[in-house]
């Protein structure tokens, strides 16, 4: 009977293959990790420090030095990232080399709650600290404030984020007691009554149109008041 070489050859070089595979693999769930080592994507400016993440990191196993891949739990460990207030997403994965890496995204602010409490309003609407590394640059939030009711307060934020005109100019955001919402626009003495966050495109083009007018005819400080409240409207009163 003829032997067939090339099937022959074939089956051993599959068997070394797994044979290979299975020794990488088993070196590799045993490799010692190293590190922790971070990665923030996104946002520049730190609210969360290295130390913080890294430290969040090695908590759970009293340091990574010692451990093998194969008994760490990488979703765990993101969940355990993602449950810091200032951590919007976290990955978690171990390099070739062994190093535990962590790519972190942070929570965008883009209010400043200063009343009985500090805090800011995320970029999804969210509670967010105060950070001790970094203060953001964002409008001041005054009032009635309800934590677990900020609905009016972040459409209004995001709209003055998103907008190179408010963005530019508002400062403060008031809400009174019956949910009316003020602004105050950087060097200007009126303060700007918008009411509720109804129709705001419509609020906020009229805003833009009597602001440029009165800045055209040098006439911005002569009110105290520029209500956007109703339709088609501004009423504007003098000082």
């Amino acid at each position: 009977m003829r032997v067939n070489w090339s099937y022959i050859k074939m089956f051993v070089l599959l068997v070394l293959v797994a044979f290979l595979f299975a020794f990488a693999s088993q070196r590799n769930a045993v490799r010692k990790v190293l590190g922790p080592q971070v990665k923030f994507i996104g946002e520049s400016n730190l609210f969360v420090t290295n130390e913080t993440v890294s430290k969040l990191l090695i908590q759970k196993y009293g340091g990574v030095e010692n451990v093998t891949k194969e008994t760490l739990d990488l979703n765990e460990l993101e969940n355990v990232l993602k449950s810091n207030p200032m951590i919007k997403a976290a990955e978690v994965y171990v390099a070739v080399n062994g190093t535990l890496s962590a790519d972190i995204e942070q929570k965008t602010p883009i209010a400043r709650v200063s009343t009985n409490a500090s805090y800011y309003i995320d970029g999804d609407g969210s509670y967010m600290p105060l950070s001790t590394n970094f203060s953001a640059r964002v409008p001041l939030v005054t009032g009635y404030i309800e934590k677990n009711n900020l609905r009016s307060i972040y459409k209004i934020a995001s709209k003055i984020i998103n907008d190179e005109f408010l963005k530019k100019h508002v400062i403060e955001i008031h809400q009174n007691k019956n949910k009316d919402i003020y602004l105050k626009l950087r060097q200007c003495n009126f303060i700007v009554q918008l009411g509720d966050v109804s129709s705001l495109d419509k609020k906020v083009n009229n805003l833009k149109a009597f602001y440029q007018k009165n800045l055209t005819d040098k006439t911005l400080n002569k009110y105290s008041k520029v209500n956007l409240q109703f339709d088609n409207q501004v009423i504007c009163t003098k000082i």
